[in-house]
């Protein structure tokens, strides 16, 4: 019996350059699979990014680069994944055309991920409809490449699930064409914003970019959400809540003296200058070797740009060959 093929398929929209959430989030699990799957694609995801920014394509396309050399300098290699640009890639809209056919108006509106970007937008009832039917591209991008492995955030889930219903719905249709896709998140789930906020986010202003200077970072960090009722050193302090801890936890290496120093915090005696100065240096330990060879790697932007070009070529051939079986299992395949 032949083995399984593994087929990891993720990617970015280039809106910003990315943070520590994508870090946490993705890309740790993305450059750990591209040693492990059988195939490795990584898409640029320009259409998506156009969904809420049609207004401002100079955005986006400013934006391509700066998500590849992020991705370079956190480790993909491109010996090993396929990067590549969506919009390059025709047959990914094709596909999302003949998904969006099985698929209801009410089913997009009932996906949280879509339900919970709306709100952080405040799109309302004056959603785009490319925007409000981005999983259905979503499941084009995936599917094309018949991947089947998917490191996502999990606020991403829902999106997988609506996935797979149209895996589901099609091969009921058309006869068995894709496999049902699996996820896998991060160890740390959702990385909370600096502020507090339950997310980490480009659009709420509350990130750590992986591309920030030590300046940036140190500022950053001395503004983090705390504990508001900690204001003299010998207070006692709550870790619960306490964002540089929650931090501490998921990038600090040494774990027991972070236990250590949550309980000096809660008796009293533990100033949130220490703890934050910690969490600076933890953080530049894991920053300055990625910030280097992106700034290294920005030198040239025109080679960054042939990676994906090349990455591109070879997605295309995926693309050919999973559309031919698509228009002939939906007897559309006429010359």
């Amino acid at each position: 019996m032949a083995k399984d093929i593994k087929i990891v398929l993720t990617g970015d929209r280039p809106t910003g350059k990315l943070h520590l959430g994508h870090f946490v989030g993705s890309i740790q699990n993305r450059i750990k699979l591209q040693n492990e799957a059988d195939k490795s694609f990584y898409m640029v995801a320009d259409i998506q990014g156009l969904t809420d920014n049609a207004d401002n394509p100079e955005k986006v396309r400013g934006n391509v680069l700066e998500v590849a050399l992020d991705n370079l300098a956190c480790g993909l290699d491109p010996k090993k994944t396929t990067m590549f640009i969506q919009s390059e890639v025709p047959e990914i809209a094709e596909l999302t055309v003949l998904f969006l056919n099985l698929v209801t108006l009410a089913r997009l509106k009932r996906n949280p991920t879509v339900k919970n970007e709306m709100k952080d937008k405040g799109f309302g009832e004056d959603v785009p409809a490319g925007f409000l039917a981005y999983p259905v591209s979503q499941a084009a991008d995936i599917l094309f490449a018949k991947a089947n492995l998917i490191p996502v955030g999990e606020d991403q889930l829902p999106v997988i699930e609506q996935v797979n219903e149209i895996v589901d719905d099609f091969n009921r249709l058309y006869g068995k064409t894709f496999n049902r896709v699996k996820h896998l998140t991060g160890d740390t789930g959702r990385l909370v914003g600096i502020d507090g906020n339950s997310k980490m986010s480009k659009s709420l202003n509350n990130a750590i970019y992986i591309s920030d200077s030590l300046e940036v970072v140190s500022k950053k960090v001395m503004n983090m959400y705390t504990d508001p009722n900690h204001i003299h050193v010998n207070d006692a302090g709550k870790v619960e809540g306490n964002v540089v801890f929650t931090y501490l936890d998921i990038f600090d290496e040494n774990k027991d003296e972070i236990v250590e120093l949550k309980k000096q915090y809660e008796k009293g005696g533990l100033g949130d200058v220490v703890i934050k100065k910690r969490l600076i240096e933890v953080l530049e330990k894991l920053i300055a070797p990625i910030r280097e060879r992106r700034e290294n790697l920005a030198k040239d932007p025109q080679a960054v740009m042939k990676i994906l070009q090349e990455g591109t070529v070879k997605a295309r051939e995926a693309a050919v060959e999973t559309m031919a079986e698509v228009r002939k299992a939906i007897k559309i395949d006429y010359f």
